[in-house]
């Protein structure tokens, strides 16, 4: 079993910025990858990025350029958001998944509880 929790949420002004954090802890498993989603009220879960055991990363469109995961070890990860919009206030999770050799990323059945981000027009 896996336990995920983040942090870092809050409310910001438009153009500001949060740096969320996923701890990771409990058993391990065959992930080799983790991400963060994001839902917005009323639309349907998103990944948002998601980088590699070997630090490789990949993001939405929406949010290149003012969005960069990272990862200190391999049971912590962050998200820095740059330039914050409105448009990006939604409920953040990580998740601990799967890469496969093509880059593309499967979610596992292991969620934090999501950290609440509002950005304020």
């Amino acid at each position: 079993q896996v336990q995920l929790v983040e942090s870092g949420g809050g409310l910001v002004q438009t153009g500001g910025s949060l740096r969320l954090s996923c701890a990771a802890s409990g058993s391990t498993f065959n992930s080799n990858a983790m991400g963060w989603y994001r839902r917005a009220p009323g639309k349907q879960r998103e990944l948002v990025a998601r980088i590699s055991n070997g630090g490789s990363t990949n993001y939405a469109d929406s949010v290149k350029g003012r969005f960069t995961i990272s990862r200190d070890n391999a049971r912590t990860v962050y998200l820095q958001m740059n330039s914050l919009k409105p448009e990006d206030t939604a409920v953040y999770y990580c998740n601990a998944g799967l890469l496969d050799v093509r880059g593309t990323y499967y979610p596992s059945d292991y969620w934090g509880q999501g950290t609440q981000v509002i950005v304020s027009s």
